[in-house]
């Protein structure tokens, strides 16, 4: 046996090992990471407002705790308001449920020629084998669901806090970045920090125009069918349906369709097409666009980086996939060697002018002189 065998044996196990270690680490580590670059982005997308307030004279932290404080009223009030609203409604529905029940009955009645009741309708549901089965599974649910519920309170303090110290010890942080590593370095992470706030904050401001024509559009259907707290639901389908991704429309939707049930079913089929063709347009025409213009990145570009966020991250990717693929667009851009283009049709999708005939009518040409050059023998002999 070679003398080297002994320790290359040794050191592959020892790397295997580590790697081992490090993969269990990273998974067990992963929900962490995933808190900290979300807080990461809600700091850079508050860093604007923060330093604008800070360079007025007023101290970082400060600042910080004025603007996180003036979003988590608007968003208490913003819950309260709906939360008032929903209850109300759902009162509302638990009290009229028969008038609609009778209503849905005799339309069943009269179309296809059935004699249903709804008391016998409500003794069949009641005594159910799946209701029963519901409330069980339900009854049973509640640990999990306070559980749920507990630690979604906890993993949104944990964003909340390292956000804070993110946004109010900002200039600290990248002085500390900026102590390790040579002053050409420095310049390179000082750039690309500022470009991270420049895109996060388009990102934001993007999310913010969608969410204003996405209130609008649904306000003017909402008011057109007379459903009440138009405005409120609204701001709710705005909101929801541009910074919750993936399931946010959905969510958004349910809500006014319920309510708009409240006042007459058949608006509820209305709420829920207009969501429905809304979304489509909102996806392929106003989407693609506002954002190119406002994160500066192609709308292919854009959706893919969307796609590729919630394959990795789930709905936390889906977030953040944008501002981060135009934040390292951004950045190697500028590394990126760039030449004039040559004045070539073929650059506008055109084709090249070829100088002489074509080859074919090159041969027809010297067959057809061929022909005329033996006529004239023949006739000779």
């Amino acid at each position: 046996m070679p003398g080297w065998l002994p320790r290359a044996i040794v050191m592959a196990l020892a790397l295997y090992g580590c790697f081992q270690l490090g993969s269990w680490a990273f998974y067990q580590l992963i929900g962490l990471l995933t808190n900290v670059l979300i807080a990461f982005f809600l700091a850079l997308a508050i860093e604007p407002a923060v330093s604008r307030m800070a360079g007025r004279g007023m101290r970082r932290g400060l600042a910080t705790f004025l603007v996180f404080l003036a979003v988590l009223i608007a968003g208490l009030g913003f819950v309260v308001l709906l939360g008032s609203m929903l209850a109300g409604q759902i009162v509302d529905m638990v009290e009229e449920f028969p008038k609609y029940l009778d209503s849905v009955i005799n339309w069943v009645n009269q179309t296809f020629r059935t004699e249903l009741s709804r008391v016998e309708v409500q003794d069949s549901l009641l005594h159910s084998d799946w209701l029963q089965k519901y409330v069980q599974n339900s009854a049973t649910g509640v640990l999990d669901v306070s559980t749920t519920v507990l630690g979604g309170l906890f993993r949104l303090l944990m964003i909340f806090l390292f956000s804070f110290y993110f946004a109010a010890d900002g200039p600290r942080l990248r002085r500390a970045l900026c102590s390790v590593l040579p002053p050409s370095r420095q310049t390179e992470v000082l750039r690309a920090w500022e470009i991270a706030v420049d895109k996060t904050g388009g990102y934001i401001y993007s999310r913010g125009l969608m969410a204003l024509i996405s209130g609008v559009s649904h306000y003017i259907l909402l008011v057109a069918l007379g459903v009440p707290y138009a405005p409120a639901l609204a701001v709710w389908v705005g909101l929801v349906s541009q910074f919750i991704p993936t399931i946010g429309t959905y969510l958004a939707g349910a809500l006014p369709m319920l309510i708009a049930f409240t006042v007459d079913p058949w608006f509820a089929l209305w709420v829920l097409g207009f969501v429905v063709v809304y979304q489509q347009f909102e996806n392929y025409v106003v989407q693609p666009k506002l954002t190119s213009k406002t994160v500066d990145i192609h709308p292919a570009v854009a959706f893919g980086s969307v796609v590729a966020g919630t394959a990795l991250m789930g709905a936390v990717g889906a977030l953040i996939a944008i501002p981060a693929v135009a934040t390292l667009q951004a950045f190697l851009g500028a590394y990126v060697k760039r030449y004039d283009v040559m004045d070539d049709p073929r650059v506008q999708g055109g084709h090249r002018q070829r100088h002489g005939a074509p080859a074919l009518s090159r041969i027809r040409r010297v067959v057809r002189r061929g022909g005329e050059g033996t006529g004239p023998a023949d006739d000779s002999r």
